[in-house]
């Protein structure tokens, strides 16, 4: 333990903790939900970590109120979930399914009860499949989709959830689920990735602008409400101070960061970086309203923040990440703290509404000792020195309002299945019992104390 002064947190700060539908709810094909990409790329031979899907996952949708209970017993004020669209719209559009209504109205009237604020997001990377057979994200049409499931949602749940994030890393669907073929749909489509940005991103404005026209009310003892959007911009840094990796780490930076933060806050791609895919053969076909669409205010800006990025040149001249030595996470990650301080300084360049860090946190090789509990330590160390950097952040001026950590549960880890577990509450995926680990009962005094050890 330090013997300097706790860093304490401004009183309003917004502790939470996230999950996303596929990774934990399970019952894939119960009560009229329909099949998702996630669905069909887990159930693809040679996709997934030994094979593992998310047909159960942790059952949460049959155990739900056993954790929302622990979230309760946590002490945050707020849980990020996500509404999984196939629940609601098994075909992706058309008829509402009414039981997929009635669970979301379960699981946020759970919350509610418990004095737990809902943050929902609508798209955590679950597209219903029968969108994908028209072409996905890569269809101008989806975008379209996605707006008529936002604005239900909207309609259904508006009272009840104040905060609402439209995507979940947009980078992460184009770039690992459509280019790089690691993450659903799975396609290795190179030539897509502008098309395939653009419409998540022309998404994300339709139904923040479908927002606006529904102006949902929310309860007196809920926040007003409010809609953002979840990013996952990284720190970035050349290798060596030559100009070979001043550029790797330059171009990067459009790849990852600039290509999404540029249409939602400036209203337009960056010049360099448009240029670099088109000439790769990339294709972008946009309407003339198309980048106001996407530029519409937000409320706040959700980050995902884990780690930084190095890059250099490769021997045959090409960019190439590289790994500093030191501590890794069990994902290979560097544990890199001052990457939470630098991402927030990256957005607060683009935008001055308030920031939320919407994930956070490592995936180790927990293991249960004899008297059957899990001592993570390496996660405490983690989640103390990164809190304590969103801690310097807020002294330092940034305008962040709360923490949210990844995750919950020990869950279903897309592509790598069961094998990293990122959760403080450990699940046995055989008998789905779940125990609180060691990070659970600190990250229990973290917001009881509304600080964190220097």
């Amino acid at each position: 333990m330090s013997n300097q002064e706790p860093l304490r947190f401004p009183a309003d700060f917004l502790w939470g903790v996230a999950s996303s539908a596929y990774q934990i709810e399970g019952a894939w094909n119960q009560d009229g939900r329909g099949e998702s990409i996630w669905d069909r790329f887990a159930h693809t031979p040679g996709r997934v970590h030994r094979g593992d899907t998310g047909d159960r996952a942790c059952d949460h949708y049959h155990r739900y109120e056993e954790d929302l209970d622990s979230i309760a017993k946590l002490g945050v004020g707020s849980y990020r979930f996500s509404i999984a669209w196939p629940r609601l719209f098994p075909s992706g559009s058309g008829p509402i399914n009414p039981a997929g209504v009635e669970f979301y109205r379960r699981l946020i009237g759970g919350m509610r009860e418990r004095g737990i604020v809902p943050m929902a997001t609508l798209y955590h990377w679950d597209l219903p499949q029968a969108l994908q057979d028209q072409g996905g994200w890569a269809n101008r049409a989806t975008a379209f989709r996605f707006a008529e499931f936002a604005a239900a949602a909207f309609e259904l749940y508006g009272a009840d959830v104040p905060f609402w994030c439209t995507l979940n890393e947009p980078a992460i669907v184009a770039w690992l689920g459509h280019v790089l073929g690691l993450k659903a749909p799975g396609t290795r489509r190179f030539w897509q990735i502008l098309s395939v940005t653009h419409h998540l991103l022309l998404g994300h404005g339709l139904a923040v602008q479908l927002f606006r026209s529904i102006a949902p009310q929310t309860a007196p003892d809920l926040p007003r409400a409010a809609i953002g959007v979840v990013l996952n911009p990284q720190p970035v840094s050349p290798h060596t101070p030559r100009l070979p990796d001043i550029w790797a780490a330059n171009t990067w930076a459009g790849l990852w960061n600039r290509l999404y933060l540029e249409p939602i806050f400036r209203g337009r791609y960056p010049a360099d970086t448009l240029a670099l895919l088109r000439g790769l053969g990339a294709r972008l076909a946009t309407k003339p309203y198309d980048m106001a669409l996407i530029r519409q205010p937000l409320d706040f800006l959700g980050l995902n923040i884990y780690t930084r990025v190095v890059m250099g040149v490769s021997a045959r001249g090409g960019m190439r990440a590289v790994l500093p030595p030191g501590p890794k996470t069990a994902m290979g990650w560097e544990i890199h703290p001052q990457c939470i301080t630098d991402t927030l300084k990256l957005a607060s360049e683009y935008t001055d509404i308030p920031l939320y860090i919407a994930e956070n946190g490592a995936a180790f090789a927990d293991t249960l000792d004899e008297a059957g509990q899990i001592h993570d330590t390496a996660r405490v160390a983690y989640l103390r020195d990164h809190i304590a950097d969103a801690q310097r952040a807020t002294q330092q001026g940034i305008n962040l309002k709360g923490y949210f950590l990844w995750s919950l549960l020990d869950n279903f880890e897309w592509e790598d299945g069961y094998d990293k577990r990122f959760g403080i509450i450990h699940v046995d995926f055989a008998t789905l019992e779940r125990t609180w680990k060691q990070s659970a009962h600190w990250y229990q005094g973290v917001v009881a104390r509304n600080a964190v050890e220097g």
